[in-house]
């Protein structure tokens, strides 16, 4: 097993930031606002974009070169100044990729993991929490080991799943706790690790079979594949994207899952196994996200007709 780095008890002198979505945009801003010697920002490469050549950075390099930090697509570039500094930190949000092992022998490393771990280590902690129907989900700044976040958790907090999130309103609320631990703990070392308990759970990477709607379950259960983005259905042969939704009081007697129970010009309620949820907000297929009433209106649909 590889010998790990000594991470900074007393507060770190200079930071190497690994990250790369938008989600990490706002942690790395608020190292630099709070005075942090951020060295170095360790991104993924660019990609590239639609048939043509041009690539796109990512929103991480765009900030950081904004912020006017040096920007690395190498995590080895990172060991040299392990080397040089030994009161440097490695700050990891939503970086994309494992670390090896002579990495970590050379960085101390921390990790920003949206869940309460151990539950939910791995990809899509608040992809699966969502589907789970967890109430409650939380932060954790954990020392990054060579297995996949087990690590010692240098701080942690709760926070309160509402029935109203999806991806993108949970993950604002983490960031506010995360962006307040991870300060937290630049500033005033990592002391004190707590080694993880309870039950593991692995939060796999979210795949178009969790993202298509089973009309066989319950109204609630098709509520969180659409909280969690990207839900679809078919109708008529073709792909609807289902963007908001709601569970009707409709009552759907008589008819199979999947099948419209309720028709006019402005609304659309599709049974379940077990009740009945109203349309919202969809986007048909090569089309644009619109309201539901606009998309009746062309979709020749009956109450007959069925969503598979």
């Amino acid at each position: 097993m590889t010998e790990l780095a000594v991470p900074p008890l007393v507060g770190a002198s200079s930071i190497v930031y690994f990250g790369t979505p938008e989600i990490a945009v706002a942690p790395l801003e608020a190292l630099v606002a709070s005075g942090c010697d951020v060295q170095l920002v360790v991104t993924r490469p660019d990609v590239r974009r639609g048939r043509g050549a041009e690539t796109t950075a990512s929103p991480v390099k765009i900030a950081a070169q904004r912020l006017g930090i040096a920007v690395s697509h190498s995590p080895n570039d990172a060991i040299a100044l392990g080397q040089q500094n030994q009161n440097l930190l490695g700050v990891v949000v939503a970086y994309g990729e494992l670390f090896k092992s002579d990495i970590l022998s050379a960085v101390p490393m921390v990790n920003v993991h949206f869940s309460l771990l151990p539950r939910w280590r791995g990809a899509a902690p608040v992809e699966r929490a969502i589907l789970a129907g967890d109430t409650k989900t939380g932060v954790c700044i954990m020392r990054v080991v060579e297995r996949l976040d087990e690590g010692e958790v240098f701080a942690r907090e709760e926070v309160q799943i509402d029935e109203t999130d999806d991806v993108d309103s949970l993950r604002l609320k983490l960031n506010v706790v995360a962006i307040k631990l991870l300060l937290f703990t630049v500033k005033n070392g990592c002391r004190d690790g707590v080694e993880q308990s309870g039950e593991v759970v692995y939060a796999k990477k979210i795949k178009a079979t969790d993202q298509q709607i089973n009309w066989q379950t319950s109204a609630i259960q098709v509520i969180r594949q659409v909280r969690v983005g990207g839900a679809f259905t078919t109708i008529n042969r073709r792909r609807l994207k289902i963007v908001r939704a709601k569970v009707s009081s409709i009552q759907a007697t008589g008819k199979s899952p999947g099948q419209i129970c309720d028709l006019t010009s402005v609304s659309c309620v599709v049974a379940t196994i077990d009740g009945a949820v109203s349309l919202t907000v969809v986007q048909p297929e090569g089309k644009a996200v619109m309201k539901v009433e606009d998309w009746i209106n062309g979709a020749r649909l009956s109450e007959h007709s069925m969503f598979e």
